[in-house]
This record gives structure tokens, sequence and C-alpha cells, in this order.
């Protein structure tokens, strides 16, 4: 995976941790802003709507992801599973599990798993700074692209975590969640991760008044 000169913004058609129901139409809206990669959670809308939507993104040329938000190795699997069927470029999110980094081996998809304590939905991550830099090398030792970091759902100091982990990570990190402020957008800049999600806030207006616009506000003030 190619470490880009700016962070990657990677479009998420998710609010809440759940696809949102008009994923569709929204990505059809946007298809022909700079965005390259984009993705959506595995919960939310239907499993052939979902493949159909993951197909059309290919079509588009875009690079995809399927974020899941799975804690035990039985949904983390079927997350894998369903990241394989829907033909994904990346999976991200799960716990960590050998058995799941290896499914994404054998069909060539790269796993991005969660880092720390993350529970619940919308998840919250917990954890020792220490322990989750620790967590996340031994993720890359035996064989993860990456790791995907819920910097902003930190219930300690995000700013240090993410500068930390990166700083300490010899692969991609990707900062996911809550990504809903210039400021945050500013710290992402200085940290310098391979990518940061957006959801949420694009949903929320909260870059600009249309979808597309934001996409392109957010792309513009990453590269500044």
């Amino acid at each position: 995976m190619k470490t880009e000169d700016a962070p990657v913004l990677i479009v998420m058609l998710t609010k809440n941790d759940h696809t949102v129901k008009n994923a569709s139409d929204i990505f059809e809206l946007c298809k022909d802003t700079s965005a390259q990669y984009w993705g959506f959670k595995e919960e939310g809308i239907p499993y052939d709507e979902m493949k159909k939507l993951f197909a059309y993104m290919k079509e588009c040329g875009k690079t995809t992801a399927l974020e899941v938000v799975a804690y035990t190795q039985e949904e983390c699997l079927k997350g894998a599973e369903t990241a394989i069927d829907c033909k994904c470029d990346i999976l991200m999110g799960t716990v960590f599990y050998d058995s799941v980094n290896e499914l994404c081996k054998k069909h060539n998809i790269r796993y991005m798993p969660f880092v720390g304590d993350v529970s619940e939905r919308p998840s919250i991550l917990n954890g020792e700074i220490e322990n989750i830099v620790s967590e996340a090398a031994e993720c890359i030792r035996k064989g993860a692209c990456g790791v995907d970091l819920l910097s902003y759902r930190y219930t300690g100091d995000p700013f240090t975590l993410s500068k930390s982990l990166v700083e300490n990570t010899p692969a991609p990190v990707c900062i996911a969640g809550s990504v809903d402020s210039q400021e945050k957008l500013r710290e992402i800049k200085e940290i310098k991760p391979w990518a940061f999600t957006i959801g949420g806030a694009f949903f929320d207006g909260v870059f600009g008044d249309s979808f597309p616009e934001q996409i392109e506000f957010v792309s513009a003030y990453i590269k500044r």
C-alpha cells in the first residue's frame, strides 16, 4: 500500500457505525469527485445491495473498503467473508484474529484491524497508549497490512495516541471515526497517517452544504 504525500481520505457512507440507507444514491452523486477510496460498514443495508454497490464502485475505478465493527472471532470471520464476497480491496476493523488474517492473505485483501480495547457500537476505544502501540506492532509482525485506529473515539488523549502510533508503526495507519472538525483535520495533517475516514460529519454537513462540496473541501484542505 503506497504511502501518499498527504493523508488519503476514505469516504465512508455511514453514520453511527451503520451504512446509510441511501448509500447508493450518495455515491452516484459523488462518484466524479476526487475521492478515490470509498467504503461502508457491514450493517445497515441488505447484503445484495452491498455487493451491487461495491461492484459499481469498482466499475467506477474506486478503491473499496469494508469496515467491520465486530469483536468475536465468528463475527470477524463473517465480516472477512463478506469483504471477499464483495471483492473489496481492504478489510478494516474487526479484532485481530490469525484466522481472519489468513483468510485475507488467501484472497489478497489488505487487512487493517482495530487496535486497542474496542467495544460497543458506535465503537469506543480504551487502553494505554504503550499497549496499543505494541499491539499494532504485533499485528504488523503477523502480516496485517496496517491498522485501523479509532483516534477520536479514544477515552484518553487522541492526539498523543495517534502521533505515537504513527511514529512507531512501520505500516499504514488509518485514523477512523468522528473526524468532524477542521481542528481534527489540522491534527491529521500534523500526524500524517496513511489515511483517515469521514462518514457521519459529511451527512451532518460539517464541511459544507453539499456532499460533493464537502469531499472536495476536505481533499483540498488536507493537501494544502
